[in-house]
């Protein structure tokens, strides 16, 4: 945490959120209740969407999902230099994180309770920060200057191997390209095999189309049964 908080970013990005800091009880809480013992599988994510974890601390974390479905919930603080049209409101924000919602809307349809999927599986994201620019639009970590993005980069692979070593995974799927380049690459000469599945997002018109249909499917080919 101290290393991400020495890295610096020069425009266009013009806010760094870190939820890890400000919504630290919510993001310990999660990895408490559900992160113990070895996992089947380990689902990873790019960065925080600014209606997910920005707003829960939790991976994918749209606020209705963790606070009935993973049952955390609390006082989130505060980011410092927030934009105004991307506030922190915590579990009293209203818009919906439909990412999020598509992702541990099939993870609750197909377990009894979290504990049942968490027994099993866990989600993480690859990198901790969300970042926008000045007019409030998202910059993905991929979309970051090179010698901007390569010293963040650094720090994720470090993270996530940490994170397999922890959880010693049979398996990491990749949420997204992004998320299962950078985990091949992380994880290279390791004995850990990394898949992909289709990100939930909505800007993708794939996953406006029966995303959960092909997320399963995507899962069954390796090998993964929800």
């Amino acid at each position: 945490m101290e290393k991400l908080g020495r890295l610096s970013f020069s425009p266009p990005v013009a806010h760094i959120y870190n939820p890890l800091l400000y919504a630290a009880t919510q993001h310990d809480e999660y990895l408490t209740s559900y992160g113990g013992g070895q996992k089947e599988v380990l689902f990873l994510g790019m960065n925080p969407g600014p209606w997910g974890m920005a707003q829960t601390g939790v991976p994918f974390g749209e606020v209705g999902m963790v606070r009935e479905w993973l049952g955390i919930s609390g006082e989130v603080g505060r980011p410092e230099g927030e934009h105004p049209r991307k506030q922190v409101e915590g579990f009293s924000c209203r818009r919906s994180e439909v990412s999020g919602r598509r992702l541990w809307g099939l993870f609750r349809a197909r377990f009894s309770g979290p504990e049942q999927f968490f027994a099993r599986f866990f989600v993480v994201n690859y990198c901790p920060l969300l970042f926008l620019d000045a007019d409030g639009r998202n910059i993905t970590p991929d979309k970051l200057k090179r010698n901007e993005q390569e010293p963040l980069l650094s720090l994720c692979d470090e993270a996530l191997r940490r994170t397999v070593a922890a959880l010693a995974p049979a398996r990491v799927v990749g949420i997204g390209a992004f998320a299962a380049v950078q985990a091949g690459s992380a994880l290279a000469g390791l004995p850990v095999p990394v898949g992909r599945i289709l990100h939930p997002s909505p800007a993708s018109p794939a996953a406006n189309r029966n995303w959960e249909e092909k997320a399963l499917l995507q899962l069954r080919e390796q090998g993964i049964e929800l």
